[in-house]
């Protein structure tokens, strides 16, 4: 195919004008960008490679190659990556509504609980999904939930700590927020990968009805040691149904931690749709919409840019088609550039 070139600073590819910052890491800056055609609007996540130690470049693999096996609607859509000699760009769905950290932080003393158990019930359905790829998040905290208000739904984002795992088996990195730490993990002790991410769902839940962390206090240490006792005060407001599903999360001994299969079944969440996303159409334009003239102004408009010859754009669209049938989008791609040369490989 045949190469798309690349620029750098202010345009990506030739295909996004990158916008405000929206957020930012260690490593990475997290942008607001339009596609040049289109004019969709997507989250650009920018890391810096040459900041990177081998330990970071691990984790960086991993989200991409987990993003790319992880395609559920309550998670957020990784579009395209695009690598260059010094940094990588991760072309991601955006968002339109905030993260849940922000929602809960405006409710004092938690969300009503049929709302909750709406968003909680979703939360549940993508991990579950993901489990079932054997891919654990490993950061699952309100901060990583994003709110998608014209769809009326919220999704998983940011794998950074994300990895495959084989049922059985174990793994050993310590990653994620203090806060929503499974013990095991601060222990440092090698540990279940799908209980890890189920602890982080009893804080998330907690949070979601309570208003607050339920393991947060003024130093590190004493959070700490609360995680370790498994210490926690639930106001008296929580009903006993979701008070009882919160406690089955958040054991101590992670093999008598509630499975994703009994949370899905607890009588809290009986009648919740956990999965409204399917009914839904897709955030980009679907090409059954586009007229043939329409296709073909796109078509033009990205060989007049220099983007690629009619010829590999209309192989690279057949290809998205093929594989996404009801998305107008780009596929996702990893776009090796070597100085001036910019090969693509879907």
């Amino acid at each position: 195919m045949s190469g798309l070139k690349c620029h750098h600073d202010g345009k990506i590819a030739g295909l996004y004008d990158l916008d405000k910052t929206l957020g930012r890491g260690h490593f990475a800056v997290v942008k607001l960008a339009r596609h040049v055609f289109t004019g969709e609007k997507v989250a650009v996540k920018v890391i810096d490679k040459t900041k990177l130690d081998p330990v970071a470049r691990g984790h960086l693999f991993q989200e991409v190659r987990c993003m790319k096996m992880v395609q559920h609607p309550n998670v957020v859509r990784l579009y395209e990556v695009i690598d260059t000699a010094t940094k990588l760009y991760l072309i991601l769905e955006l968002g339109d509504g905030g993260d849940m950290y922000d929602c809960i932080m405006k409710h004092d003393g938690g969300l009503s609980e049929e709302v909750a158990k709406c968003y909680f019930a979703q939360i549940v359905h993508a991990i579950s999904y993901c489990h079932r790829l054997h891919v654990v998040h490993r950061d699952l905290k309100p901060e990583n939930v994003v709110f998608f208000e014209k769809q009326g739904i919220v999704k998983l984002t940011d794998f950074g700590f994300s990895n495959r795992f084989q049922p059985g088996t174990t793994l050993n990195t310590s990653c994620g927020s203090l806060a929503y730490s499974a013990p095991e993990i601060l222990l440092g002790d090698e540990y279940d990968a799908p209980a890890v991410d189920i602890w982080s769902l009893g804080v998330i839940l907690f949070m979601l009805v309570c208003g607050q962390p339920p393991f947060q206090e003024a130093n590190d240490s004493e959070t700490l040691t609360m995680i370790m006792d498994c210490r926690y005060t639930v106001p008296p407001h929580v009903s006993h149904a979701c008070r009882a599903l919160i406690g089955q999360m958040l054991q101590r001994d992670p093999k008598r931690r509630a499975t994703l299969e009994h949370i899905q079944s607890h009588q809290w969440l009986q009648g919740v749709d956990p999965s409204p996303a399917t009914k839904l159409s897709t955030p980009l334009v679907s090409h059954r919409s586009l007229s043939e003239e329409e296709h073909g102004s796109i078509i033009q408009r990205m060989v007049l840019g220099g983007i690629a010859d009619r010829d590999a754009i209309t192989e690279w669209t057949t290809i998205s088609f093929s594989r996404y049938s009801f998305n107008y989008t780009l596929p996702i791609l990893i776009c090796n550039c070597k100085a001036q040369n910019c090969t693509s490989n879907a």
